[in-house]
């Protein structure tokens, strides 16, 4: 980098959040703080059973409500020639078959496929007279049978979610025969085998889904507002569905978004119904989701049933690794319900763990259930919970230390091509593994047993490798645009909801440019100024794609720069050099604050040049999904338990990362620290519940469904173990997700030692004092038979 590289407000210093003043002082605008002059007010109809065939819907008396502008239902819609929205996934089964894809109107016309989906809307001038008339909607259906698990789903007689689709199988992937596993493990001298659940959880935002759609029927624009991940997916989705595909008559706003997690980069039926109920009235209408409604649509996460071997030589070497997964989709096949046990757990099924034969079963099972999606992690979470749980019972059934026993798997050539066909670029996966150790003080454990054992309480140590690939879709696009008072604006195609952009891009344009810190500014959220081709912010994809391509603006600012600078200096270009922010050649040099002022001013510049500083880059990854990048990490969590209540406290937890080059240190432990939260909420307190014969959902308020509280969580200890990445300049990996990958793991590990003494082996997620202290009871009860 330029020479300003290592000051204090360029990358690699851990530089306080520029934003963070503005959203404290309560300066952010969220959706719900948008109002429209004369907005009327939405309220969704929602079915109150999971399965049944549609009959009729009757509004009448909902009209004759005060104030009531309309009701609209699927059927109106596809009157109306709306759209259907249908996953771009294509994946193929084994024979070519293409996976099984859904095409979803925003209410259905039908049949209702869950508890909670949104089967039509009432528009009035007050948002209590809309909730009011909704409850007069009358609705004529059929009551079907539901099934909620995939293994109900693929039972032989189960319902069928889609006549058309009637074993519910949206798809089964194979990565191959199961032929070399088979051969492996004949000459294996251990089976090791587990079955796990991993749990089903709600992303729960700290903002409710919300939408307000402004139609301008004078120019037969409209324009929404609500919680993205940035990108223009959501405005292509609903210029498609609503206007034939033409993008200029639709733009999309989000100045802030209360919370992403994956789940708000998703086109929402909710979104698209409040767009045409706008439409249809040629005036703004506002929809205010509540924190119960969001329980029931927002896209869940996880879900999977997953069954695992691993077949070992006599020393613990890994020879082949057996995957079958059935995993819940839900209702309906989403943007990425189906692909993501395969195009993101799949991407790293193996972990970090060499493995020389692989076998991968994948079906995906719709149910009536809410669909699920990308949520924190998409799908390496499970992986990573699946092989490492199976790992770890290897080396205890063979007597090797569960240290060791990771340390003689790990992969440990790069490039290395994994069976998924991708290639893992960089890691140092036993150095990390000793910073945890020395982080937590693992040899010391012991002694630290003993104190608890002095207080009647069990102490218990695990520990859990993980690796993930990040970068997201390969192509980003940024603009950067000098100001004629010498500041520089970002114009983004990647979207900041909590990652720090500002601070981040601030602290890199430092260094590049020579900018002042706090001359740089970030502009996003708007369709209407995002550069065409930004993609968004999701899969820990910021870091490499909206950097590197802001370093490629950079450059070609430089290079025009150097043009302006010898005009100026009377100088050739090639004679120019950029150095610490001044353009300096023999006659002098010019700050480039200096020549982006000048650059407004066409008396001096060079003939024919175009006045103006601005340039677009699109970075595009050379080799596309190949050329992701892969953070890593080992994460170690330290419990205690009480044997008479079941009650779990987590004592210490120490997260070794590897995220590549760290462009801000405060920053990325910021992120390191949100993703375990959300890994530990998901082991500990989140339990998702459906009522298996009528498919209603139990837990649908935070009186039912156990989100984690800072009580939970102790000091966590975050430090770096980093290798750089060969697959961008920066040497950067991604950081977001990393924490959700590997504290689901580490903790049940560490539960799991602390009970092993009493002979209990295995729990599922989540570890509840009453499923823990069920599993002491039940240990009991063997011991004692």
């Amino acid at each position: 980098m330029d020479s300003t590289f290592g000051e204090k407000f360029g990358i690699g210093q851990p530089v306080r959040r520029k934003e963070d003043q503005r959203l404290l002082k309560g300066g952010g605008k969220y959706t719900d703080d948008v109002s429209i002059p004369g907005q009327a007010h939405l309220a969704f109809v929602r079915a109150a059973v999971a399965h049944a065939r549609l009959k009729g819907i009757d509004g009448t008396a909902a009209l004759k409500g005060p104030g009531v502008l309309g009701v609209f239902s699927g059927k109106d819609m596809e009157a109306d020639g709306i759209g259907r929205v249908i996953t771009d996934a294509a994946l193929k089964d084994l024979s070519g078959k293409v996976m099984f894809r859904t095409k979803r109107l925003a209410m259905p016309v039908d049949k209702i496929r869950y508890a909670g989906e949104p089967i039509a809307v009432v528009v009035a001038e007050t948002a209590a007279q809309a909730r009011d008339a909704a409850e007069l909607v009358q609705v004529d259906y059929e009551e079907l049978p539901a099934v909620v698990t995939a293994r109900q789903g693929l039972a032989k007689g189960a319902p069928a979610i889609h006549d058309e689709q009637p074993d519910n199988l949206c798809l089964h992937y194979e990565n191959a025969t199961s032929e070399a596993y088979d051969a492996a493990a004949k000459q294996a001298a251990r089976i090791a085998s587990i079955e796990l659940v991993n749990n089903r959880v709600i992303p729960v935002p700290m903002e409710p889904k919300c939408c307000v759609a402004d139609m301008d029927t004078k120019s037969g624009r409209l324009t929404f507002y609500a919680p993205t991940q940035g990108g223009r997916r959501v405005q292509g989705a609903v210029a498609e569905m609503l206007f034939g595909g033409d993008g200029d008559k639709v733009r999309h706003v989000s100045d802030n978004t209360g919370g992403g997690f994956g789940t708000r980069s998703k086109i929402y039926p909710e979104i698209l119904a409040t767009c045409y109920a706008a439409k249809k009235l040629g005036r703004a209408v506002k929809w205010s989701g509540d924190r119960s409604e969001t329980m029931v649509s927002d896209l869940h996460g996880r879900d999977q049933v997953d069954r695992a071997e691993l077949a070992l030589d006599a020393n613990g070497k890994i020879l082949g690794y057996k995957v079958e997964m059935l995993a819940n989709i839900g209702a309906w096949v989403t943007e990425n319900g189906a692909r993501l046990p395969i195009d993101g757990g799949g991407r790293i099924v193996g972990g970090l763990y060499d493995i020389p034969v692989l076998y991968f079963s994948c079906k995906a099972v719709m149910t009536n259930t809410v669909p699920t999606d990308t949520y924190r992690g998409a799908g390496r979470p499970e992986a990573n919970f699946l092989i490492d749980r199976l790992v770890e019972k290897a080396a205890r059934e063979m007597g090797i230390d569960i240290r060791e026993m990771r340390k003689r798997n790990y992969i440990t050539s790069f490039p290395y091509r994994t069976q998924m066909g991708l290639t893992i670029d960089s890691g140092n996966f036993a150095k990390c593994q000793d910073e945890a150790c020395k982080t937590i003080g693992w040899d010391d454990f012991p002694a630290r047993r003993k104190q608890s054992e002095a207080r009647g309480r069990l102490r218990g140590i695990g520990m859990t490798s993980f690796i993930e690939g990040s970068g997201g879709r390969p192509e980003e696009t940024m603009r950067l645009r000098f100001e004629k008072d010498g500041k520089l604006s970002v114009i983004c195609g990647t979207f900041s909801h909590g990652q720090g952009h500002a601070t981040v891009y601030s602290q890199l344009l430092h260094d590049k440019l020579g900018m002042p810190f706090d001359a740089v500014s970030l502009i996003q959220g708007d369709t209407d100024t995002a550069p065409e081709g930004a993609a968004g912010t999701f899969g820990s994809r910021s870091s490499q794609m909206g950097s590197m391509a802001i370093i490629g603006a950079a450059n070609i600012i430089v290079e025009k720069g150097k043009k302006i600078a010898g005009h100026l200096l009377q100088a050739p270009p090639t004679e120019v050099k950029f150095e610490g922010g001044n353009f300096v050649a023999r006659a002098g040099s010019i700050s480039i604050t200096e020549i982006a002022k000048a650059a407004h001013d066409p008396a001096k510049l060079p003939e024919g040049m175009e006045p103006g500083l601005d340039e677009t880059f699109v970075y595009k990854r050379a080799n596309g999904r190949d050329d992701m990048n892969y953070p890593n990490g080992c994460h170690i969590c330290e419990v205690e338990v009480d044997p008479e209540t079941g009650h779990i406290e987590i004592l210490d937890f120490a997260a070794a990362d590897d995220c590549g080059f760290v462009l801000n240190p405060l920053i990325v432990h910021g992120q390191v620290h949100g993703g375990i939260a959300q890994g530990i909420g998901q082991a500990l307190t989140e339990y998702l519940v459906y009522d298996e014969e009528t498919g209603q959902l139990l837990t649908g308020t935070f009186m039912d469904y156990g989100m984690p509280r800072a009580h939970h969580f102790p000091d966590m200890k975050a430090v770096f173990s980093p290798t750089m990445s060969t697959n961008n300049d920066l040497g950067v990996k991604g950081a977001g997700e990393a924490g959700a990958c590997g504290a689901p793991t580490a903790f049940v590990h560490a539960v799991l030692d602390a009970l092993r003494p009493l002979g209990v082996e295995h729990i599922e997620m989540p570890l509840t004092p009453n499923r823990v202290w069920q599993a002491i009871q039940a240990a009991k009860r063997k011991g004692a038979a």
